[in-house]
């Protein structure tokens, strides 16, 4: 267990907890780790709602509403196709408060424009747009995932003070 990821996922939870908002999670490329680390810590169940991991297009399309669309001319890893991933996991789910991640996390897979290490996260929030941002991450597919998810929660921490 990553020490780093459990202690943002814990500082996650309480103030999830203290909030009384629940947290749902859409994932790619990083396949369920943001879930995993955020239900590591003991009584998750007061706080996170569901996991989607949607690893093809076409279960971003089914399970989360993700336009075909956007999808044509963005891409998969793109920050419009990560803010439809999370606004479809909020409409899909009892929570308020989402995180999606989809990007490149190697060895193969990366073009000229989106390059492996290249990652779209969003956080979305009922009744706030959501914000997103694109990241570039150095090292194999491991070190990239953790890094993603390392940076959705750092970001988690941040977001949620200002909304709420």
């Amino acid at each position: 267990m990553n020490t780093e990821l459990y202690d943002l996922a814990k500082k996650i939870g309480i103030f999830l907890r203290a909030e009384k908002l629940f947290i749902v999670t859409a994932e790619s490329c990083t396949g369920g780790l943001l879930a995993a680390t955020l239900t590591d810590i003991p009584g998750s169940s007061e706080y996170f709602d569901r996991g989607f991991i949607t690893y093809s297009n076409s279960a971003k399309q089914e399970v989360l509403g993700v336009h075909s669309e956007t999808l044509e001319k963005f891409g998969a890893v793109s920050e419009e196709v990560a803010k439809e991933m999370a606004e479809g996991a909020l409409k899909n789910s009892h929570a308020q408060i989402a995180v999606a991640i989809t990007g490149i996390a190697g060895p193969d897979g990366g073009t000229e424009n989106k390059p492996v290490g290249s990652v779209c996260i969003a956080w979305a929030h009922l009744g706030s747009s959501a914000k997103t941002v694109t990241m570039h991450f150095n090292g194999d597919r491991v070190s990239i995932r953790v890094r993603a998810v390392k940076c959705a929660l750092e970001e988690l921490l941040h977001y949620n003070i200002k909304v709420n």
